[in-house]
């Protein structure tokens, strides 16, 4: 098992290669090992409220919408629910469905001044498989990772 800060260096050189506007990519076992051992790690899940209730939500992630449901409009108080809710000295491991809206939130949050910001690829549900369905292909759930049905 790798330590913490051979993780973030793991992370960091992939967002490098990927040339990301952001600290690190990380994968979803990676993220889950820094959510229980990095006291400062936050993990913020970005998808909706209608996700986290019928998909399946993350014990101990905090929640907040980048995009609303219905609609899929951006959630004009994202980054004041990211103020109020997240430190700006944590390590901030964003996840979403598979990427995606997860990218974009690092990118704003780095944008708006916090350092250590994170996308956990792959996302909790992972891309399709050849029959064009999620959670068997990469991401949180198919990992095996901790997760509640709502």
């Amino acid at each position: 098992m790798a330590t913490v800060p051979e993780i973030l260096k793991t992370a960091q050189q992939r967002a490098q290669e990927m040339n990301l506007p952001y600290e690190g990519a990380l994968l979803p076992a990676e993220a889950y090992q820094l959510m229980t051992q990095a006291a400062n790690a936050k993990l913020v899940d970005v998808r909706t409220q209608a996700e986290w209730e019928y998909v399946g939500a993350i014990p101990g992630s905090t929640q907040i919408e980048l995009l609303t449901y219905p609609g899929s409009k951006p959630n004009p108080n994202f980054m004041d629910e990211l103020k109020a809710k997240v430190d700006k000295e944590a390590i901030i491991m964003f996840i979403c469905r598979s990427g995606a809206r997860s990218h974009n939130a690092a990118s704003l949050a780095t944008q708006a001044g916090y350092l250590d910001c994170y996308n956990v690829l792959q996302g909790f549900e992972g891309d399709k498989d050849a029959n064009g369905h999620r959670n068997t292909v990469g991401g949180w759930r198919a990992a095996g990772l901790p997760w509640k049905q709502g």
